[in-house]
């Protein structure tokens, strides 16, 4: 049983690669103009997004130059309208065990516009958040030196991916992310940290932000497959005007 395990993760595995290997050469054929005009559709709708309008606790990803919806522009609104404004944080996994990835991500707090203004990009050319400047915010998770962190939840959070699809069977909203694990396992955390207060189960609203060359629409493009880990999204707004799944309020 667990050798046949086995052999159907890895089996998993190389698909998913597969597939990100043919959305790599997809996405990269996108015109900087077309990124920007969809990103701007994006930003557009989600400005009158039920969802989003009533969340005050919003995670925003942080967008690499190329290949996905820009973000910037969801970020400036989020803060100007006073939300609190939670960012992806990468950093060691505090808790060593084999069963565990060596790296995992947090939620820490943007202060306001000039302290994102103030964030410097990656090699990947993403803007990221200072490690020195860490225990000063606050964060979903963290050690003794978080502030705050020991009840914040986030209400919505608003993911990447590298293609989506909607399962035939179930309808629900397929992600394949990058292949990292971050937020499959930053997601388990939360609804642990949510039961752990006595909240219900799982109670922050997931959608995807997406080029429309993301979106998997017919058999001959493929399909996203997921395991057990994979959790569904809520919707998925396109970058050519389309949403995709349940307004969740």
């Amino acid at each position: 049983m667990v050798e046949e395990q086995s052999e159907q993760m890895a089996s998993l595995k190389a698909v998913k690669q597969q597939l990100r290997s043919a959305m790599k050469h997809k996405l990269g054929a996108i015109s900087r103009e077309s990124v920007l005009s969809q990103s701007s559709t994006v930003y557009n709708t989600v400005k009158t997004f039920q969802p989003y309008v009533n969340a005050k606790r919003v995670s925003v990803f942080l967008s690499m130059p190329n290949g996905e919806i820009q973000t910037d522009a969801i970020v400036r609104h989020a803060l100007t309208s006073g939300k609190e404004v939670f960012v992806p944080y990468l950093h060691r996994n505090p808790l060593a065990s084999p069963g565990l990835p060596a790296r995992v991500m947090d939620m820490v707090r943007l202060n306001d516009i000039s302290d994102y203004e103030s964030l410097k990009p990656d090699r990947w050319g993403i803007p990221s958040i200072d490690p020195a400047t860490v225990h000063e915010r606050q964060r979903i998770f963290g050690g003794p030196d978080a502030q705050h962190s020991d009840t914040a939840l986030l209400d919505l959070v608003f993911m990447p991916g590298v293609a989506f699809d909607i399962s035939p069977e179930t309808g629900d909203i397929r992600r394949l992310g990058h292949g990292k694990g971050f937020y499959d396992y930053f997601l388990d955390r939360h609804t642990s940290k949510s039961i752990t207060l006595g909240k219900e189960e799982s109670p922050v609203l997931l959608y995807g932000l997406a080029l429309s060359e993301q979106f998997l629409s017919s058999p001959s493009e493929g399909s996203v497959p997921v395991g057990p880990l994979d959790q569904p999204l809520h919707g998925l707004i396109l970058g050519n005007g389309e949403f995709k799944g349940h307004i969740e309020e």
